[in-house]
């Protein structure tokens, strides 16, 4: 197992998988796979105990990238702020544009989706897929901001919750 930077990616490095969210590289390692010898990173997502292995020179043309710098973080808190933009689209052409937005990695964007779908106590109740999607889009949001401030997602949640709940006021 080498210990050395890769891409700029190093073991013990959290990352940003965009199908998978926030994840940390716990090595790298060589393996064979089809007569080739491949330099693997292997990434552990805690939460979803998943371990994923994605090859070193196609990191980032998988989007895999570093976490957000805290004023990416900002402007997602103030996307959050924001008013909800609900496009007169059918649903199944939103729904495919959010989860779009979700894996696309982009902290922003999966900050527009959170802003878009949440509902105050107030408003009508949300269908399975849209709150599917809202929890997915939360979920990203909650574990990238924790990581990027060294925090707790309960910390992280409780921000974003306040956000999303003063915007309403």
């Amino acid at each position: 197992m080498s210990k050395s930077k890769k891409n700029g990616f190093a073991p013990n490095d959290f990352v940003v998988y965009p199908a998978h969210g926030v994840g940390k590289i716990v090595s790298i390692e060589k393996q064979e796979v089809a007569g080739f010898e491949l330099e693997l990173f292997v990434i552990s997502f805690e939460k979803d105990k998943m371990t994923l292995r994605v090859p070193t020179n196609k990191a980032t043309e998988v989007g895999m990238r570093s976490l957000s710098s805290p004023d990416v973080v900002a402007d997602a808190m103030k996307t959050l702020r924001g008013k909800a933009r609900v496009k007169k689209a059918m649903w199944s052409r939103r729904a495919q544009e959010y989860e779009q937005k979700i894996n696309s990695g982009d902290l922003i964007a999966i900050a527009e989706v959170v802003r878009d779908l949440h509902r105050a106590d107030d408003q009508r109740e949300q269908s399975y897929s849209e709150r599917q999607l809202y929890e997915a889009a939360l979920e990203r949001l909650t574990r990238e901001i924790a990581a990027v401030s060294n925090g707790s997602e309960t910390d992280a949640a409780k921000e974003i919750d306040s956000v999303l709940v003063g915007r309403a006021a």
